[in-house]
């Protein structure tokens, strides 16, 4: 017998699984980063740490929470292009104020 749910049926459920989700491959992803910001060491909110890409050039796909729908393996190659960076020390580096280190851009 055919299945007769269609997605509207489903629709909350689907949400709330993506959302759960990209949740928790963002946690991955900031322990992966090694849980704190590269230049500061702020570490008391996750959602005010930021993956910053050190070459533009380099960047395949953002990984806001869009970006984080992919395997861990692609968002991992993406995170080996970034520092993680507390919100305010990601816009002191974006508005010039603020450098990463050379040492701070090896670090994986």
């Amino acid at each position: 017998m055919k299945d007769k749910r269609k997605y509207a049926d489903r629709a909350a459920y689907m949400i709330r699984a993506v959302t759960r989700r990209r949740k928790k491959l963002r946690e991955m992803a900031i322990k992966y980063k090694g849980g704190k910001c590269a230049i500061c060491g702020y570490k008391r909110c996750q959602a005010a740490l930021e993956f910053h890409h050190v070459k533009k050039g380099e960047k395949n796909f953002g990984l806001s929470s869009r970006g984080l729908t992919r395997s861990f393996d692609k968002i991992q190659k993406e995170l080996d292009k970034c520092a993680m960076l507390c919100s305010n020390c990601y816009r002191e580096v974006h508005a010039g104020k603020t450098q990463l280190s050379a040492v701070k851009r090896i670090e994986k």
